[in-house]
């Protein structure tokens, strides 16, 4: 997420503290900036205040007034970070950033798809999974939705890369790859 970093005015800064920092979060479809996070610098006036104290560090058993600050990140950040990482299908998650990298979709399996043929499918899937070592993949095996349904649910949470697998993959020996980012579509 594109970020500004900044300084609060005096009237705008935390009361009682000696300065404000901020980053404003960018939002470059709308142009606008959203406040993210801030931190403020106490300094010692509210330890002098409610007389928190610590050694001075000398060894010498003197005490001094400890120098405070505070901070917080919003949960507007969360909002933020949805709206840059998006497009009108739903969410569009860089890898590092994805709950799953891959998921992996068995299609082809109907009511009139043979057991066999439905292991030979599944078997193949789970090989695949394997195969992506160092790579989060999840493979959905739900039975009562549609292969097209899963297709829709993977993207709009962002899933970078979507591999499906069905008879006639197997057949060709290849499958078909969906690249989230760019919509690009391999074999």
């Amino acid at each position: 997420v594109p970020v500004v970093p900044g300084k609060k005015t005096e009237k705008e800064k935390f009361a009682g503290g000696l300065y404000t920092t901020t980053v404003e979060a960018f939002v470059p479809a709308a142009g606008r900036a959203i406040q993210g996070a801030t931190s403020h610098c106490l300094g010692q006036n509210f330890s002098r205040m409610f007389d928190i104290k610590v050694e001075s560090g000398a060894g010498d058993g003197q005490h001094e007034f400890v120098w405070q600050n505070s901070w917080g990140f919003t949960t507007r950040s969360i909002g933020v970070a949805v709206l840059v990482h998006s497009d009108n299908q739903g969410l569009v998650l860089p890898p590092r950033v994805a709950g799953y990298q891959v998921v992996i979709v068995p299609v082809g399996i109907t009511a009139k798809t043979s057991e066999e043929e439905k292991e030979r499918i599944l078997v193949a899937v789970k090989s695949i999974q394997q195969s992506l070592k160092g790579v989060r993949v999840h493979c959905d095996l739900r039975e009562n939705y549609t292969p097209g349904w899963k297709f829709n649910d993977w993207e709009v949470k962002g899933v970078p890369v979507r591999i499906e697998v069905g008879p006639r993959d197997l057949a060709n020996q290849q499958v078909r790859v969906a690249i989230r980012w760019n919509g690009e579509k391999l074999e």
